[in-house]
């Protein structure tokens, strides 16, 4: 299947670093996006269907040879296994997530000891829809039941609306995880506000405690848990296990979603920065960049919605090596981006099967090499990518 386009990117940040305020109401100009050039690309990958019938799927976790595990955001727990998918659900689950809106079953984090322990965490909305929040479930996988669950963590404030919860995992090689909580949707100034999670990535123990050396546990009403902040709906949460770098993408309001390389205790604007503008087409913030605030490392405007975001390290696709595959759901691609010189912007970005015309919401690099996706929808699927 072809790829659709390949998009090179020309970025020119030092037109923006002199921060001249508008004199009307227009948008600010977007960064990384100061010339594009559509370029046909021929390259081909074989899509494989590996299963359908799943109800709006989110996550998935490599759980054995053949085996993967599957969250479903207004469903349940599945296992595709052999070759097929389990008819039946896994038992157990996190106990009574809000299954509306965004909010549901989210993301699936292996216990860096996975192979011994079998324990995993399961990120979900807990409450209400008018008081509701992100929060981890912990539990042990043993055969197709998941036994001694709890709840390790709840977010808070609670907010109240079922809207933007964030929800992705990361264990990083000294066993912390990270979390990103979303800004709640109509709570845009939470995500500057040190004493909310909201708007957060979390670093966190494996007992939803916060994890050692957080840069913020010594400043007054800050709490523990926050590692970066200044985030909108971060749904995107990736290592590169070659350079160690922390990747995530988040979601922008009518434009500009966002890729940004992550370093613990840095502001990265939200909403005093921006490249959309509100849904009704208003003003957030004319400012694009600022001193002391990270500059995006790509950004979408029109925004494509992303969700899913994997770095390709592996033999199958070697062409592919070092790339970022960003998941796409209203662009319905996957995205894939290459970094330019500075190690902190990428400048290239190709398409992949977009004549498939279907929302994506997770990517991931399988063991085998093999690029593994969900599709977003009452009738999801589960594909494989390989060459053609």
């Amino acid at each position: 299947m072809n790829i659709s386009t390949k998009t090179l990117v020309v970025t020119f940040f030092s037109v923006l670093f002199g921060l001249v305020q508008a004199q009307t109401k227009a948008p600010p100009t977007p960064v990384a996006l100061i010339n594009q050039l559509i370029i046909p690309n021929t390259e081909s990958v074989k899509i494989e269907q590996l299963a359908s019938g799943l109800k709006s799927p989110w996550s998935l976790a490599f759980v054995g040879k053949d085996e993967i595990l599957i969250s479903e955001k207004h469903g349940g727990m599945r296992l595709w296994k052999n070759g097929a998918l389990s008819k039946q659900f896994i038992e157990g689950g996190p106990p009574s997530p809000l299954q509306i809106s965004d909010s549901g079953i989210l993301d699936i984090a292996l216990d860096p000891d996975f192979n011994s322990n079998r324990l995993i965490y399961i990120s979900f909305v807990e409450g209400e829809k008018t008081a509701n929040h992100t929060a981890i479930w912990k539990a042990r996988l043993v055969d197709n039941q998941l036994v001694e669950g709890r709840v390790i963590f709840r977010s808070k404030p609670d907010k109240a609306e079922p809207k933007h919860p964030g929800g992705r995992m990361l264990f990083l090689p000294d066993k912390s995880l990270l979390l990103t909580i979303g800004d709640g949707f109509n709570y845009k100034a939470a995500a500057q506000d040190l004493g909310s999670h909201l708007g957060k990535t979390l670093r966190l123990d494996k007992e939803g405690r916060a994890a050692a050396e957080n840069p913020f546990v010594k400043t007054p009403k800050a709490l523990p848990e926050i590692w970066t902040y200044g985030h909108r709906n971060a749904q995107g949460l990736t290592r590169d296990i070659t350079t160690g770098e922390i990747w995530l993408h988040e979601h922008g309001p009518r434009g500009g979603d966002e890729v940004n390389l992550l370093v613990a205790g840095a502001n990265y604007g939200w909403p005093l920065l921006t490249h959309g503008v509100d849904y009704d087409g208003s003003i957030i913030s004319e400012r694009a960049f600022a001193p002391g605030m990270q500059r995006a490392s790509f950004i979408w405007v029109p925004s494509i919605a992303p969700s899913g975001l994997a770095v390709y390290r592996g033999e199958i696709f070697p062409d592919w090596n070092g790339k970022l595959l960003v998941g796409a759901l209203a662009a319905k691609s996957i995205n894939r981006l290459r970094k330019g010189k500075d190690s902190d912007l990428l400048i290239e970005e190709e398409r992949l099967i977009g004549n498939l015309k279907k929302r994506i919401r997770d990517v991931r690099v399988g063991p085998d090499g093999l690029i593994y996706v969900l599709t977003d929808s009452a009738d999801g699927e589960l594909l494989r990518l390989r060459p053609n």
